[in-house]
């Protein structure tokens, strides 16, 4: 799936955290396959939605790709640079290229800093400006573009509110005049109220400064409504990846199916008549996962081959790619 006209390319991308027994002699018991070799590319100006149940792998995917975790192999491609295999000078130079919003507005935030240096930090980091000054009143610019007062520069994060914390924490992820930024459930953490006015800002800042998004989220609604594509994941690996009206018509795998199933319909005889896909069993282990397809202990269509082989990555309809025996076509 490698696209040489992409901003960002990943290829098998994995990601395993080990387990360890005791406290003074400790001792290596297995690995938690968080991500477990996924591929996926997102075109310039492109926002990606990634969906899945927790624990699927999201998150970690996005922090891998951005080098937070260390990835245990393949490749993140961002601007035709490969990020994760960089050192020194063309690694700070490639991170500038890709920012991260993250999820929780109040962990996210140093409380002994002021806005002023939560938000200048990228820049000093990059040595974007020359002075203090000059990167002060960048700060106070960018507070503008998400809808703060410039006036708040030098308050402390205890004194705003869960969505405002998050407009700070765009504009942290907007300093180093990136091309590419992980959304990490970015609304997840905020009141119904403030959701729309957060994913408006992303649309309106996207369309100012051309940028390309990764969306983890778990609300498939939200999704729907801010993302170009959409690709599906779980315990680790993509089931499913297409455009999303096609994504949202048209789905194919049975998991994406069930997840689609559970989204609310606002006009009440439609959801009534509805048929919904009730998934049965517990997520399985990722560090014990399941031979061949990961989904089978909890697929309604599960086969004698969906325990035996991995189901192949394939495109069963133009630009719709699923990971399902039972799917025909392609």
């Amino acid at each position: 799936m490698s696209d040489s006209t992409a901003l960002v390319e990943v290829q098998d991308l994995k990601k395993h955290f080990p387990v360890s027994r005791g406290i003074i002699f400790r001792s290596r018991v297995g690995l938690v396959r968080a991500v477990d070799g996924v591929s996926f590319s997102i075109q310039r100006g492109e926002t990606l939605g990634m969906v899945g149940e927790s624990g699927c792998g999201k998150t970690t995917v996005g922090r891998t790709m951005l080098g937070l975790y260390p990835a245990t192999s393949g490749n993140v491609v961002i601007d035709g640079e490969d990020i994760l295999h960089a050192r020194g000078k063309d690694q700070l130079r490639i991170r500038r290229k890709a920012q991260i919003i993250f999820q929780d507005p109040y962990a996210s935030l140093n409380p002994r800093w002021t806005v002023n240096s939560i938000v200048s930090e990228p820049m000093r980091v990059h040595k974007l400006f020359a002075s203090d000054k000059e990167r002060s009143e960048r700060a106070r610019e960018l507070l503008r573009f998400v809808g703060l007062s410039p006036h708040l520069l030098n308050r402390f994060p205890h004194e705003f509110s869960g969505g405002q914390r998050q407009r700070i924490g765009i504009a942290r992820a907007l300093a180093s005049d990136p091309l590419f930024i992980v959304c990490d459930e970015p609304i997840s953490a905020l009141d119904v109220s403030i959701q729309a006015q957060v994913v408006n800002l992303l649309e309106d800042l996207q369309d100012q400064f051309g940028l390309t998004f990764l969306f983890i989220a778990h609300d498939l609604s939200m999704v729907r409504h801010i993302c170009d594509r959409v690709t599906v994941l779980y315990l680790g690996v993509m089931v499913e990846l297409a455009d999303r009206d096609e994504l949202y018509e048209n789905p194919l795998h049975p998991y994406t199916k069930a997840l689609l199933s559970a989204v609310p319909i606002p006009d009440p005889r439609k959801d009534r008549a509805r048929k919904r896909t009730i998934l049965t069993g517990d997520v399985p282990s990722p560090i014990n996962p399941p031979s061949g397809c990961r989904f089978h202990t909890r697929c309604p269509i599960a086969m004698d081959v969906c325990k035996k082989e991995v189901p192949e990555w394939r495109e069963a309809a133009p630009k719709h790619w699923v990971a399902c025996h039972a799917v025909t076509g392609g």
